[in-house]
């Protein structure tokens, strides 16, 4: 009877430990899933030391997407329709990227007129999405207030502080410019427009004004939008302090697409990659990516995280012997000498006389960035449609070399984007690499997670408020993780756990 008594005295008192360890184990982790206001899911577990300071936390992305694999056997003239089904928020860039990686497979030239077709349709998308960003994902945070009751975090948050009269504007200019994405791409979600060496169809002359009226619109709408962003933002000292505090700001590489002027570009030119300190680090070829980016996995994500290959992965840390990078609208400013149109290159100079000089370090700039490239994209579609060569009707040029490599990059709203396929002499896909904005991102914002845990949780003290402002770290790269989890199969680790009908660990199978 008395071993009988021990021994459930020792049951109980184990019971009783692994309940007090649970607790514990809870009052130091806090999680946040999922995670608002982005493209895709994701998670973030934040670790509490026994003072309740933040020892780690981290952003992890659950899910799996497999279009790397699944495009393989397939030919490589669908691959533009395929990809755009990655994402339906940025359709267009995968479509964009993958119709140039066609281009560049069969080494063929697409006509002046059809280029210009092409990026006055990726102006239109790229003003439209910037704007989608702005005013119904990261412009809450600061239009509404980061601590704000969580149910006026949104867009009729941001309508009821800026009156509906804006918020009926925001809706228009985005269903004007989806519109002619459609007339151009048969389709707004998944366009069917590219083809290798140009577009199947362009711009009639009776058609074009209806064309500059809205890239007027635009441009008076990008003004509007810099002008809402100097007042609710710039003029609000706490968040001047807050976007150039410490827990937003990392010092890394910055990677963007440039003309020949080394300005922003968003369709075609050079990659460019500058230091931590401005200086040019690296400037190459889309074809030459290789050379450049590496990837790299974590046990506890399913994103990848890429890294500069000749300086080499030294962690999650910033500063000049690190390979991090980061891309989207701050690095693509760091990474030019400017903007290439008169109004942009005026919000550029004001930028970076604001904040302190170029580079700028500070992740929450980036909505700033943001919205002095929606102004640029508005002026690229005027100059663009009043170009005389944009109703040509020569519009492409049939490829007839045989395939083998082919790599086009666009920048994405959220970076720079990569497609490179590899096919047989069909023009069958043998493998495909795809590197998105998110990706390229994915070490910083890692780091930005961490950091702005650490600088706003103290004490174990945490509150709906707060934890916004953790997720503002990652909100302000725009990321897609949908389009960010492509690989199959995944290399994260797996533990697959079979039990009995009474709970008994009968098997466990690890990869």
């Amino acid at each position: 009877m008395t071993k009988e008594i021990s021994e459930a005295a020792q049951q109980a008192w184990e019971a009783g430990k692994e309940r007090a360890d649970q607790a514990y184990s809870q009052r130091r982790r806090v999680v946040i899933d999922p995670i608002t206001r982005l493209e895709g899911h994701g998670k973030i577990d934040i670790h509490l030391d026994e003072a309740g300071e933040v020892e780690r936390a981290y952003f992890q992305v659950p899910e799996l997407r497999g279009f790397e694999t699944f495009t393989r056997g397939r030919p490589a003239e669908d691959m533009p329709q395929i990809t755009s089904r990655i994402c339906g928020v940025c359709p267009l860039a995968h479509h964009m990227a993958s119709v140039k990686a066609l281009d560049d497979l069969y080494k063929v030239e697409p006509p002046p007129a059809a280029k210009k077709i092409r990026e006055l349709d990726y102006s239109l998308f790229m003003v439209e999405d910037h704007a989608l960003h702005f005013y119904f994902l990261g412009g809450p945070d600061f239009v509404v207030g980061p601590t704000a009751p969580k149910e006026q975090r949104n867009v009729l948050g941001v309508i009821a502080a800026v009156g509906i009269e804006v918020g009926k504007q925001v809706i228009a200019m985005r269903r004007e410019l989806r519109d002619l994405e459609t007339y151009l791409g048969g389709k707004t979600i998944h366009p069917v427009m590219g083809l290798p060496g140009g577009v199947a169809k362009g711009i009639a002359p009776d058609d074009l004004p209806r064309f500059r009226e809205v890239a007027a619109r635009s441009v008076e709408f990008a003004k509007f939008t810099l002008d809402v962003f100097r007042k609710v933002v710039l003029a609000n000292p706490d968040y001047v302090r807050l976007i150039t505090s410490d827990a937003y700001t990392h010092r890394t590489y910055y990677m963007g697409m440039v003309d020949a002027n080394n300005k922003v570009n968003f369709y075609e030119g050079m990659i460019r990659v500058v230091d931590p300190s401005g200086r040019e680090y690296a400037k190459f070829k889309s074809q030459d990516y290789l050379d450049y980016v590496a990837e790299r996995v974590e046990p506890w994500s399913y994103v990848k995280f890429c890294y500069l290959k000749p300086v080499g992965w030294k962690g999650f840390v910033d500063g000049p012997e690190s390979g991090v990078y980061a891309v989207a609208p701050l690095a693509r400013l760091n990474a030019s000498d400017g903007m290439a149109t008169p109004l942009a290159q005026q919000a550029y100079e004001e930028f970076y006389a604001t904040l302190g000089g170029k580079p700028v370090h500070h992740t929450l700039a980036n909505h700033w960035a943001r919205v002095i490239e929606l102004l640029y994209a508005a002026e690229r579609l005027v100059e663009l449609t009043d170009d005389p060569e944009i109703t040509s009707t020569a519009l492409r040029v049939l490829p007839t070399k045989q395939p083998s490599v082919g790599v086009g990059i666009v920048e994405a709203p959220r970076g720079t984007l990569i497609h490179h396929y590899e096919t047989d002499e069909r023009g069958i896909i043998t493998r495909a690499n795809l590197i998105v904005a998110t990706q390229n991102n994915a070490a910083r914002i890692a780091m930005s997670v961490d950091s702005a845990a650490k600088g706003v949780i103290h004490k174990g003290q945490v509150d709906d408020g707060l934890l916004n402002m953790v997720e503002m770290a990652f909100r302000a790269y725009d990321p897609c993780h949908g389009c960010a989890t492509h690989s199959l199969p995944g290399e994260m680790p797996l533990v697959a756990s079979v039990y009995d009908s009474v709970g008994e660990l009968v098997r466990q199978i690890k990869r």
